[in-house]
C-alpha cells in the first residue's frame, strides 16, 4: 500500500508560479509511474502530466505543456509539479497518483491509477 500526500497549493494571481509537491509513504519500485490529475468544479477530472519512476520519461497534457514541468526526487520518494504562466483555467483540486503496472497506452487514465492523494487546491485569480 502507497499513501501520497500533496502540498503547494494555494492562491496565485494569473501568470504566476506554484510548486506542487506529492510524497510517498515508502519507497516506490522502479516500475511505477507517477501522475499529476486535476478535476475543476463540475468537471471530470484530467489528466495532467506524468513522470515514469525508472528512465524518468515524461507526458503532458496539451494545454499544459511548456507551462508546467513534472519532476522526481529519488532520495525524498517525492514527485514535483512546477507550475508556471498559470491561467485562470488551471483552477481545480490536484491530485497526485501512483501505479505500479501502467503501460505507455494507460498513462493518461485516470481509472489505471491504484494510489490517490488527498488533492490540494489551486485557485488563480486576480
Amino acid at each position: 500500500q502507497v499513501q501520497l500526500t500533496e502540498s503547494g497549493g494555494g492562491l496565485v494571481q494569473p501568470g504566476g508560479s506554484l510548486r506542487l509537491s506529492c510524497t510517498a509513504s515508502t519507497r516506490t519500485s522502479s516500475r511505477f509511474t507517477m501522475g499529476w490529475f486535476r478535476q475543476a468544479p463540475g468537471k471530470e477530472r484530467e489528466f495532467v502530466a506524468a513522470i515514469r519512476w525508472n528512465g524518468g520519461q515524461t507526458y503532458y497534457e496539451d494545454s499544459v505543456k511548456g507551462r508546467f514541468t513534472i519532476s522526481k526526487d529519488n532520495t525524498k520518494n517525492m514527485v514535483n509539479l512546477q507550475m508556471n504562466n498559470l491561467k485562470s483555467e488551471d483552477t481545480a483540486v490536484y491530485y497526485c497518483a501512483a501505479d505500479g503496472t501502467l503501460m505507455l497506452s494507460s498513462i493518461r487514465n485516470k481509472y489505471q491509477y491504484d494510489y490517490w492523494g488527498q488533492g490540494t487546491q489551486v485557485t488563480v485569480s486576480s
